[in-house]
């Protein structure tokens, strides 16, 4: 069974590229097009996360880069209410945006599934799952942005 280790996918997004810095990176938009049970945020390097969904729990994270109108860069766990944010335990998410003609380009990479400390199924599980959740996501993302005016 070959086990994915990275997920990638993009969108664009008919907005300006600082209204997709403010839904990608403030906790109240973030739970309206990901984290739906509230979200926390610190967006300085080594700054904390938390994603909550009322179906599965509250996953830790540590930001890695945050670049405005550029990066997102952070570490999230793999497993609910645990702090892991190393490789083994998290993987690395990255949200890089630029400016596409009168809109943004939006490109997600989640690396590092392979080095899970978990079996290849619940590897190959994640990977299915995520790349579902991020494709919704970001679907989520690009029309709340573009519906956005704050």
């Amino acid at each position: 069974m070959t086990v994915a280790d990275r997920i990638e996918r993009e969108v664009y997004v008919p907005a300006p590229i600082d209204r997709v810095w403010r839904v990608l990176t403030t906790p109240e938009h973030i739970r309206a097009w990901y984290a739906f049970g509230g979200c926390e945020l610190d967006l300085r390097p080594g700054g904390t996360l938390r994603f909550r969904w009322d179906e599965h729990g509250e996953f830790h994270g540590r930001v890695e880069k945050a670049v405005p109108d550029a990066l997102f860069r952070f570490r999230l766990a793999h497993e609910p209410d645990r702090p892991g944010t190393e490789a083994g335990t998290a993987t690395l998410v990255e949200f890089r945006i630029s400016p596409e003609g009168a809109g943004t380009r939006l490109r997600l990479t989640e690396s590092g599934i392979r080095a899970l400390e978990v079996s290849d199924e619940a590897k190959t599980q994640h990977a299915e799952y995520a790349t579902l959740a991020w494709t919704s996501a970001l679907e989520e993302l690009a029309a709340l942005a573009a519906a956005s005016h704050n």
